[in-house]
């Protein structure tokens, strides 16, 4: 029986560390893709949009790995 609840939990640290690069791709698409949205509207003849959304989804993203990771070892 113990053997059993070791290999579910194993299998859900499996499937949580899997969906993680998803996770991570749809917050780096949709901050970049405001900061573009945001660069078109107000034209600026730079992306400094762009470039800061996308800076920051990145430090969003692994933040949340980062989280994520230290609750599967608890």
């Amino acid at each position: 029986m113990e053997n059993n609840d070791q290999k579910k939990k194993s299998l859900s640290k499996w499937a949580a560390l899997m969906n993680i690069p998803f996770q991570m791709g749809v917050i780096i698409f949709a901050f970049t893709y405001l900061g573009m949205w945001l660069d078109e509207k107000y034209s600026n003849n730079s992306s400094i949009w762009t470039i800061v959304l996308s800076l920051l989804s990145v430090f969003i993203a692994l933040y949340n790995v980062i989280r994520q990771v230290k609750n599967l070892n608890k």
